[in-house]
């Protein structure tokens, strides 16, 4: 349960920026926000990988993990998501082990299928082959982490026996974190990953069901106790709930936008859209207020959920730096304090 180990919290930085914006300018901006979490005490910072993002502009994140663990101090960088079906394996191992170290070994690689279809066509990966090259990939690139002989004989990656003499810092290997959408998903993220990293579309009410089919088919595969379970959350906080939805709203609400442009929602369970007014879109999965606001919508999530790594988004693109930085100081100073509180006794 969430109460037996200590709560973590960070930030997701995605580094998504309109396009034509001066990228040294927004580089300078988004280092200042990793100092902002650094200093505030926050755990670890995230960044997302998207290939041909014709909305917005978007940095690679391993240029962009590996530079911000120069200011991160002992935060742990990591990713959410790599898009593993789209990369051949053996640059993943090394690339994400190289990440590790640079890192002092506290990495996480989080991975994922991706939903758009202009990144598979891009890389020439037909959909029926998406999960089958997702899972092979994540066995090669466990196997190279563990120091094995490692074979494959793949359409897109062959290897007869080989073995990677770079590996990472972290003992046995980073943590995997495995992003999911569908019920399907979740499922497979409870075979195959550490944990599975929450995303931040679904309402709570999807989530706390999903919930149980990863625990139970977890435990139906014979895998060990849950170490973390970390959830990303669209979050935004400011001195009142008015300041909040004021500031947020607008930036927030053209994320989704982009999101039903590019489909997200079709690979959501059920009948979700994200073709909704900005208050349906919002109820049960934004978390927009007050600091008071904040916490009262986050502790559910670990009190009933037993979320213990929250993971807060809360800059998009286009929104003033200093209106992230100051949801982000709030969020540090006078939420993640509540959050890792512990639970009062019975």
């Amino acid at each position: 349960m969430a109460d037996a180990r200590r709560v973590r919290a960070g930030v997701f930085l995605t580094h998504q920026q309109p396009p034509g914006r001066d990228p040294l300018v927004a580089l300078d901006e988004q280092l200042g926000l990793v100092r902002t979490a650094r200093d505030a005490g926050l755990d670890s910072v995230f960044a997302g990988q998207h290939h041909l993002a014709e909305s917005m502009a978007h940095i690679q994140p391993l240029p962009w993990l590996a530079r911000l663990a120069a200011e991160a101090g002992d935060m742990t960088v990591g990713t959410g998501i790599h898009l593993l079906a789209l990369h051949n394996p053996v640059d993943t191992a090394e690339a994400y082990a190289g990440l590790d170290v640079v890192a002092g070994g506290r990495s996480v690689l989080g991975v994922g299928l991706g939903y758009r279809q202009v990144e598979y066509d891009a890389f020439g990966v037909p959909p029926g082959d998406k999960v089958r090259r997702f899972t092979e990939n994540l066995r090669i690139v466990e196997a190279l982490w563990r120091g094995e002989a490692v074979s494959a004989d793949l359409p897109w990656c062959r290897l007869d026996g080989v073995r990677a003499t770079f590996r990472p810092a972290a003992d046995p290997r980073p943590p995997i974190w495995m992003a999911a959408n569908s019920d399907g998903a979740v499922r497979r993220a409870a075979r195959l990953a550490d944990t599975w990293m929450i995303n931040p579309h679904a309402t709570r009410a999807t989530i706390a069901r999903q919930l149980e089919l990863f625990h139970a088919e977890r435990e139906a595969a014979g895998r060990g106790p849950l170490g973390e379970l970390p959830l990303i959350r669209e979050v935004f906080c400011a001195p009142t709930r008015e300041q909040a939805l004021e500031l947020a709203m607008p930036y927030l609400a053209r994320k989704y936008e982009v999101y039903a442009d590019w489909g997200q929602d079709r690979v959501m369970p059920g009948t979700e859209s994200f073709r909704v007014g900005y208050d349906d879109l919002a109820h049960d999965r934004f978390v927009v207020g007050s600091p008071e606001d904040c916490a009262a919508a986050l502790l559910p999530w670990r009190d009933e959920l037993g979320v213990d790594h929250f993971v807060f988004r809360t800059d998009w693109a286009g929104m003033p730096v200093e209106a992230a930085r100051t949801s982000l100081d709030l969020l540090a100073r006078e939420v993640v304090p509540a959050l890792r509180a512990p639970l009062p006794v019975s």
